[in-house]
């Protein structure tokens, strides 16, 4: 029978932890600083799916005219953005930099016409770098 969850042994999985808490902190600034507010900041949170979290959709463009969503896809341990005009990228996480995920995320939000800045300060987190310097934080370890 499958398992619904894989093991997390904290000890073997604490640098994923850390690196995924920064990637998603990057998704869920990019997805604030582009919705409409909402109480209890339920404009930001991000949902868990079948295959790992999303932002759902976030509007863009004249208007809002268009939408995209970031998802984390953690069984193949990857990221993909796509768009509702049939636009989007992917990468893989696999052991990538919070400031090179922070990078190919905005490469390629860019290279899609979303053009947006965020807040690059970690919230609640007493890290010496912004996210898009973090060279520090770089396990992502696909989960099994």
């Amino acid at each position: 029978m499958a398992r619904a969850l894989p093991p997390l042994p904290l000890d073997d999985w604490e640098g994923t932890k850390e690196t995924l808490h920064r990637y998603c902190q990057i998704a869920g600034k990019v997805r604030m600083e582009l919705s409409p507010f909402r109480n209890h900041w339920w404009h930001v949170t991000l949902y868990v799916t079948t295959r790992g979290l999303s932002t759902g959709p976030i509007p863009y463009g004249p208007y809002g005219s268009a939408t995209f969503d970031i998802s984390f896809d953690l069984h193949e341990n990857k990221l993909a953005v796509t768009t509702s005009d049939d636009g989007g990228f992917y990468f893989a996480l696999d052991n990538l930099t919070v400031a090179e995920f922070y990078r190919r995320l905005f490469d390629g939000l860019h290279s899609l016409g979303i053009e947006i800045t965020i807040n690059t300060k970690p919230f609640a987190l007493d890290d010496e770098y912004t996210l898009d310097e973090n060279t520090f934080h770089c396990a992502c370890n696909r989960s099994t």
